[in-house]
């Protein structure tokens, strides 16, 4: 595991110092470049549109939603999945293919928010704003990555069409769910929203072509099914 560990770990790493330097850029265009612009005020302006239309209701679902992608969340779902992986396929590069989805997007969310510093909206915010920067959005980049990376695994390794679908829907439906809410409560902007959007499915892309289908995972996956198959 250690070696497999490091080995994908290495392959990571350029993409991961590019991927800042994407985020980075993006920020400082939208905190900089653009940011008396007619594109900010439009940006700002939909806050305001969210704020107009709460009620108690809507701050509930928008709760729930939000929480789906809550960083205590993410760590405990993340750890489940690992530990469940490794018990289930007996092998451990499914459980290093979601620690490295999740691990990589907080790495690179962190690094983009030291980096760019961008006030939150100027609306009521219903959650105590954290220190980060609000670009971009951690809740929903991370909701790609975790969600996105377990779907993955799933469509992978399952025969079930209705489950693969189910978990690919499930997949593309929470992460959007997740950062309207975000907008909703007046966490984010919207161009936050969409920058945690650019920021999961870069990583997701990542890390599913060079740790998920990397030769050393189809190659092990070939194996198995071949022993699975003379067993019979």
């Amino acid at each position: 595991m250690i070696r497999e560990l490091g080995l994908l770990g290495r392959r990571l790493l350029l993409p991961a110092v590019l991927l800042v330097g994407v985020m980075v850029l993006l920020g400082w265009l939208l905190t900089d470049v653009l940011a008396q612009s007619w594109f900010a005020t439009t940006d700002a302006d939909l806050n305001h549109e969210f704020v107009e239309e709460r009620t108690n209701d809507l701050n509930t679902v928008s709760f729930l939603l939000s929480s789906l992608a809550a960083t205590p969340v993410i760590i405990g779902l993340t750890l489940v999945t690992a530990a469940t992986a490794r018990l289930v396929w007996k092998r451990w590069h499914e459980s290093i293919y979601v620690v490295y989805a999740v691990v990589g997007e907080v790495l690179i969310f962190l690094a983009t928010t030291l980096l760019i510093d961008r006030q939150r909206p100027s609306v009521p915010q219903l959650d105590p704003a954290p220190p980060t920067s609000s670009f971009p959005s951690g809740h929903t980049a991370a909701a790609i990555c975790f969600y996105g990376a377990a779907a993955a695994i799933i469509a992978w390794r399952t025969r079930t069409r209705w489950l693969r679908w189910t978990v690919i829907a499930l997949a593309v439906a929470i992460p959007l769910l997740v950062g309207i809410a975000r907008l909703y409560r007046g966490m984010h902007f919207p161009t936050d929203v969409t920058g945690g959007i650019v920021l999961g499915l870069a990583w997701f892309a990542v890390v599913t072509r060079l740790v998920l289908l990397a030769p050393i995972a189809v190659a092990s996956d070939i194996a198995g099914k071949a022993k699975e198959t003379i067993s019979r």
